[in-house]
């Protein structure tokens, strides 16, 4: 997870290869992130249900004023890339793959633009597209405030709902009835149908707590200039009574589904919370892989490149949850014999075992790699001592594949005493 260079173990000759690859204009990272959908397909399909999450990040290339290609950021000084991908996970969190990639540059103020929306409903009409290659499978399209619009709602009935959607709520609709009444004050005229409770993890200066919210649903219809409109329900999670000093936990989502128990009203809850996941995916995206510091002087060789970490990026991202969800699972459904066995001697100073160990075992020896010391109360691996474990691992399985193909054989040296 560094620089071209640093990664290509080759020295030169297979650095200058890296670049030319970069540098083909023949290498389409469509077909490059196509390709791995593909097994990304056959994960979902032996899902029931997966989640496709969709969000927008920057890329800040600022300090590489030389390369060509690059727009305005939020102000002209800034400039870079946005990035919009589509990550699927199942329902219990597993990263399954990622399927769509929207990504530009923005053209100087005052020239015509592509409305940046379409990211959102083009977004949803992939994941649409997905679903009918996948129909044992429902697929849901999860997306915060900014996917909050009205386009994305008409276009989700327009294709007979080949998705469902979740999103929060960030425009209060006025709602087709005589009163001509909101959105929001509809679902909060309702009767409360009962609470959840979670944990939420600590955040910036946010202490971790537990967190209780009310429930409250209603099924209402969107306002359209003439005959009936689009119908949603509306689902009000609520903390009625926060700690002192800290912010109330309120969440307003939106979902095409008819909702009417509470039981299913805590699922879409629960979706929503993982959610995110993909900003999880994005600090893997620029603290692991470093993106903003690639330093490949044109767009095309760029674009190219990321498409390449967006599939590392997940790799990672879906061995922290798999090894979170699934630790009993074999080791070899994630790692390489080379790369399990090589965990296994360095930590142990052992030969390893003729019977694969489970997955939890080899990722909490990367996890170690990388500087997770497992104590008694400490939490699952994170994504950093992933990151860099499996940068050490790569390192390791080289050096003992290395010494195996030359067939080298240390002298033993006698202890000198003093």
């Amino acid at each position: 997870m560094a620089s071209v260079p640093n990664v290509c173990g080759g020295g030169w000759a297979e650095t200058k290869a890296a670049y030319r690859l970069l540098d083909n204009a023949r290498l389409d990272f469509r077909e490059v992130l196509r390709a791995h959908s593909v097994p990304t397909l056959e994960r979902i399909r032996q899902q029931s249900r997966v989640l496709c999450l969709q969000d927008t990040t920057e890329l800040d290339y600022s300090g590489w004023p030389s390369m060509a290609g690059l727009g305005r950021l939020n102000y002209e000084q800034r400039q870079g890339l946005y990035l919009h991908p589509t990550l699927v996970i199942s329902e219990a969190g597993v990263a399954l793959g990622v399927t769509d990639c929207w990504h530009w540059a923005r053209l100087p103020k005052g020239e015509p633009d592509l409305a940046e929306s379409l990211r959102w409903v083009e977004g949803y009409e992939r994941v649409a597209e997905m679903a009918a290659l996948a129909p044992e499978t429902r697929l849901v399209y999860v997306a915060d405030r900014e996917g909050d619009l009205r386009a994305l709602i008409d276009r989700a009935e327009q294709l007979g709902f080949a998705a469902d959607y979740l999103i929060r709520v960030q425009h209060d609709r006025k709602l087709n009835d005589p009163l001509d009444g909101k959105l929001r004050a509809a679902v909060e005229a309702q009767p409360v149908l009962g609470t959840i409770a979670f944990d939420l993890p600590a955040g910036g200066n946010r202490p971790a707590r537990q967190v209780t919210q009310t429930i409250r649903l209603a099924r209402v219809e969107l306002k359209t200039r003439s005959g009936p409109g689009p119908q949603v329900t509306v689902i009000l999670a609520r903390e009625e009574a926060p700690p002192e000093g800290q912010e109330a936990v309120e969440w307003c989502l939106i979902t095409n589904e008819e909702i009417t128990t509470l039981e299913q009203a805590r699922a879409r809850i629960e979706w929503y919370r993982k959610r995110w996941w993909i900003e999880v995916y994005f600090r893997i995206l620029k603290s692991g892989c470093r993106i903003e510091a690639l330093q490949l002087r044109t767009r095309e060789r760029l674009e190219r490149a990321l498409v390449l970490y967006l599939i590392v990026a997940w790799r990672i991202l879906m061995l922290m949850t798999l090894g979170r969800e699934h630790p009993e699972w074999c080791c070899e459904v994630v790692f390489s014999v080379e790369e399990w066995q090589t965990a296994w001697a360095i930590h142990h100073r052992t030969p390893p075992p003729a019977t694969p160990p489970d997955l939890g075992t080899i990722v909490r020896i990367v996890a170690g790699f990388g500087g997770w010391l497992g104590r008694k109360n400490d939490p699952p691996p994170g994504p950093k001592a992933l990151w860099q474990g499996m940068t050490k691992l790569s390192a390791y399985v080289e050096a003992v594949t290395a010494i195996r193909a030359a067939e080298i054989k240390f002298p033993q040296r006698k202890r000198i005493r003093h």
